[in-house]
C-alpha cells in the first residue's frame, strides 16, 4: 500500500467556512488540502439570495445567533468583521448594493463570490479535490489518517467544515456530526431553521386557494418578533418574516401574526366607522390588506357588516385580532428547503477564539456544523467568513 499524502492542514468540505478557513491557514503559511464531496465548491453560495448571494450584514452582532452557548460566538466576530469582508469583496471589484437592513447583495452574480474565494486559494497555494468521498477517520491529538477516494491522507490539522443538513438535494449529510461522535463530541439536536411553515387540516383548506398573496406581517413566539414580508404557499406560509420566526417555533408554540405592524388597528377602524359608516368592514379592511386576504378573513373569523353596526367592544376584540392572529402551523418544510441547520456540535467542547476541539488536539469543527445560527440575512455567510 502507497505511503498516505502528508498535509499540515486538510479541510473537509468546500463550502463557504472550509474555503475561507483554506486562504486564512494558506496565508499563515501552512499546506493546506480541501476535500469537497461534490463537483464544485460553494454550492450553497452559489444559490443564495437568488443567486446573487447576500454575503453579509453590517449589522452584525451575537445577538443574531442561536445557540445554546449565545457567547460562543462573540469572539469570532469580533475578530473578523463585516468590514474585513467588504475590503476583501471590494479588492476583487466586485459591485454590490444594500438591499435592506445592513443586507448586501452581489449586483450581478453570486458566482463572483466563489470565484474570489478560489481566486485567494489558488493564490495562497491551497489544493482542492472535489468529488472525494471520505470513507474513514482515525488517529487524534495532530495525527489524523484519512481514507479517502483519491488516496490516503496524513494530517496534522483536520477541520471539519461540512455543513449541516439543510437542502439534501445539493449533498448536504450528517457525516460532519457522525465524525464529532466519533471524537467523543456531544452533538446537540439537529433540526431545520429558517424554513417555512405548513398549515393542515381546516387551517390549510382555509388558506390553501390563497398562494401567492404576499403582506407585511410582524411574526412573534418565545419574545422574538420579526417585520417583514410573508407569502401563502399551497402548504402553508413562508416568506422572510415566516422564515424568521420559524427558527425559534416548534410544533405546539404559540405563535402569533400582526396583520397591520405599522398601524393602530383600533384607531384605523374607528376612523373607518366614523368616516365610512356604510361600508362593510371587508371592504374597509382591503384598504389595508389584500382584498382576497381581506375577503376570507371575513369569511371565516370576522363578520362582514356596515361599520355603523360595530360598536366599542366589537371594534376593540377586531383590532386585538389584527395585531394577535393565531397561527397554528402543523411544522415545517423540514431540511428539503431549510436554509439553515439549527443544533450541532457542542460549542461547550470548542474553543471559542481557535475552534480547536477540547478533546482531541488538532481537531476543529467550522460554519454550520457547529450550534451556532444565524438569523435570515447575511449573518449566516459572516459566521461563515468569521
Amino acid at each position: 500500500m502507497s505511503a498516505p499524502s502528508r498535509e499540515e492542514v486538510v479541510i473537509i468540505g468546500g463550502g463557504a467556512a472550509g474555503l475561507m478557513c483554506a486562504v486564512t491557514a494558506a496565508r499563515r503559511g501552512r499546506r493546506v488540502r480541501v476535500i469537497e464531496h461534490a463537483n464544485r465548491c460553494g454550492k450553497k453560495i452559489l444559490m443564495s439570495g437568488g443567486g446573487r448571494c447576500n454575503f453579509t450584514n453590517t449589522g452584525t452582532s451575537a445577538a443574531q445567533f442561536l445557540s445554546a452557548n449565545r457567547h460562543y460566538c462573540k469572539s469570532a466576530l469580533a475578530r473578523y468583521t463585516p468590514e474585513h469582508f467588504i475590503e476583501l469583496v471590494e479588492r476583487h471589484r466586485i459591485a454590490y448594493h444594500e438591499k435592506e437592513l445592513g443586507q448586501l447583495f452581489c449586483d450581478e452574480s453570486s458566482k463572483l463570490i466563489v470565484k474570489m474565494l478560489l481566486d485567494e486559494c489558488a493564490t495562497a497555494g491551497v489544493r482542492i479535490d472535489l468529488n472525494c468521498q471520505v470513507q474513514s477517520v482515525e488517529g487524534g491529538d495532530q495525527a489524523f489518517d484519512l481514507c479517502t477516494s483519491v488516496g490516503r491522507l496524513r494530517c496534522e490539522a483536520l477541520v471539519v467544515a461540512t455543513g449541516g443538513l439543510s437542502i439534501p438535494k445539493m449533498g448536504a449529510t450528517g457525516f460532519g456530526y457522525e465524525l464529532a461522535r466519533q471524537f467523543g463530541h456531544q452533538v446537540l439536536a439537529t433540526r431545520a431553521g429558517l424554513v417555512p411553515l405548513t398549515l393542515s387540516g381546516k387551517h390549510q383548506e382555509r388558506m390553501a386557494d390563497l398562494s401567492g398573496v404576499a403582506l407585511a406581517i410582524a411574526a412573534s413566539c418565545h419574545g422574538q418578533r420579526f417585520r417583514n414580508q410573508m407569502l401563502i404557499t399551497h402548504r402553508g406560509l413562508s416568506g422572510p418574516a415566516i422564515l424568521q420566526i420559524s427558527s425559534y417555533w416548534q410544533p405546539g408554540d404559540d405563535l402569533r401574526l400582526d396583520l397591520l405592524p405599522d398601524g393602530d388597528a383600533l384607531a384605523m377602524l374607528e376612523q373607518a366607522r366614523a368616516q365610512r359608516p356604510a361600508a362593510e368592514l371587508r371592504t374597509v379592511l382591503a384598504d389595508w390588506l389584500p382584498k382576497r386576504f381581506a375577503q376570507r378573513l371575513c369569511e371565516v373569523w370576522f363578520e362582514s357588516k356596515p361599520m355603523r353596526q360595530y360598536q366599542p367592544p366589537m371594534l376593540r376584540e377586531i383590532a386585538e385580532r389584527l395585531h394577535h392572529w393565531p397561527l397554528v402551523a402543523s411544522g415545517t418544510e423540514g431540511y428539503r428547503t431549510a436554509e439553515v441547520t439549527l443544533g450541532g456540535v457542542d460549542t461547550n467542547e470548542l474553543s471559542s477564539s481557535t475552534m480547536e476541539s477540547k478533546r482531541v488536539k488538532g481537531l476543529y469543527f467550522i460554519g454550520e456544523v457547529v450550534d451556532v445560527t444565524g438569523w435570515l440575512g447575511g449573518y449566516n455567510f459572516q459566521w461563515a467568513w468569521a
